[in-house]
């Protein structure tokens, strides 16, 4: 949507068909009802809530960093329908190494994730030599993309160009990595997030005044404005701020009377404990990944990180090994190529019950050596595709009898 169609529609909204267009107001663009147009939403708590306003964040940067930089720093490869790494495929390289010149594969996923997670959408382009191979992988600006679709719902992509022309490009043309639902984390959670600032921001206030409720001062005549400006002006000079805590004193006989207001009674330690949670929920990240450990133990520490893996990390592994399919291998290369993480490292936690599970099926047949590899993203070795039991069947001829040993003879 256009900005001059947008305020069409903001001006458009409550007008009675009857009125005609001339008698529609109309508004800058530093209107408030012109900042939807640009994101720019503010929440119930008086925040304006932004990418860049929400990376302020401590809960909000940890849960993208997490998720991010987890999917950058697993190793993606390229392999044959055996098993068997395809390093001398063209995507090889860009999916495990350097996706471009300047930028490493992990820098590139880190980059593109992190769009995804603060504006709904990461893009970019693949570069092709004459023979139609990708040579390279350029990230572009979300905010210079918008997805088109046509009756059968194929999409190409629409590029604003910085010298301010535009150009399409195809789908096979443009990786791109959504986040659920195409939109953004920030944009679900604007509410919650305008709501840990907002407190953040009360309480830094709270402790800007040195940490000390409010309080009222009593004098025993009815003062003018002059003077109570005066008197108010020299008070926080005084008291305030650096200056808290400074012994008071007061004539005329003045009297300051201290107001029973207590920072636990306002709960402000468990309101920004809840705004992480709900941060955490909207991330779909374990609240003690987040460092809200105050419902945290040993056992359910571990499985926040199980859970971590399975509910948060897998969709965005799918996403990223979906759209390396769609734009690094042909249709026709699929059927003998894939493009796939290794998850080894972040199942490392749970080495233990792998191997006994491993154990247990290889030992009664369920599993051959080669398709246990095949799970661990091995290639097959030679004669490992028997299901003996190795445990009790090893193989070896039969041990010689000693001289001493009784026969039946």
């Amino acid at each position: 949507m256009g900005i001059m169609s947008g305020l069409a529609r903001i001006v458009g909204r409550g007008v009675p068909e009857q009125k005609a267009a001339s008698e529609q107001k109309s508004i800058s663009l530093t209107d408030p009802e012109a900042f939807p147009l640009f994101g720019v939403v503010p929440v119930a708590s008086g925040v304006t809530v932004t990418a860049q306003s929400a990376m302020r964040v401590p809960a909000v940067r940890r849960a993208v960093s997490l998720i991010a930089e987890s999917v950058a720093t697993l190793p993606f490869k390229t392999y044959h329908a055996d098993k068997e790494t395809a390093k001398d495929h063209p995507s090889y390289g860009l999916v495990h190494d350097w996706s471009n010149d300047w930028t490493s594969a992990k820098d590139f996923r880190e980059q593109l994730t992190t769009d995804a997670l603060l504006r709904g959408h990461g893009f970019a382009q693949v570069a092709r030599n004459s023979e139609g191979k990708p040579v390279f992988l350029l990230r572009m600006d979300p905010a210079a993309v918008d997805v088109e679709t046509d009756d059968f719902g194929e999409p190409s992509y629409r590029i604003r160009l910085k010298n301010g022309g535009e150009t399409i490009l195809p789908h096979h043309d443009v990786l791109h990595i959504h986040a659920g639902g195409g939109a953004s984390p920030i944009s679900h959670a604007r509410e919650a997030i305008g709501l840990a600032v907002a407190s953040e921001q009360h309480l830094a206030g709270f402790f800007k005044n040195g940490g000390r409720p409010s309080g009222v001062i009593r004098h025993p005549e009815k003062l003018d404005a002059d003077t109570l400006k005066k008197l108010t002006g020299s008070w926080f000079n005084t008291h305030g701020g650096e200056q808290a805590g400074k012994t008071a004193i007061l004539d005329e006989g003045m009297e300051f009377q201290e107001i029973a207001l207590k920072l636990a009674d306002a709960e402000f330690s468990e309101v920004r404990r809840e705004q992480v949670r709900e941060v955490a929920r909207a991330f779909g990240v374990p609240p003690a990944l987040l460092y809200e450990t105050s419902r945290a133990t040993w056992s359910n520490f571990e499985q926040s990180h199980r859970d971590f893996i399975t509910n948060t990390l897998r969709p965005w592994i799918g996403r990223w090994e979906a759209a390396y399919t769609r734009v690094l291998l042909s249709p026709e290369e699929r059927s003998r190529f894939y493009i796939e993480a290794i998850t080894n490292d972040i199942m490392s936690a749970d080495l233990a019950s792998r191997a006994t599970f491993y154990s247990q099926f290889r030992s009664t047949g369920v599993l051959s050596i080669n398709e246990i590899r095949a799970l661990e993203n091995l290639p097959p070795v030679p004669g490992g595709d028997t299901r003996e039991n190795p445990f009790t069947t090893t193989g070896a001829a039969p041990a010689p009898k000693s001289e001493d040993q009784p026969t039946n003879e």
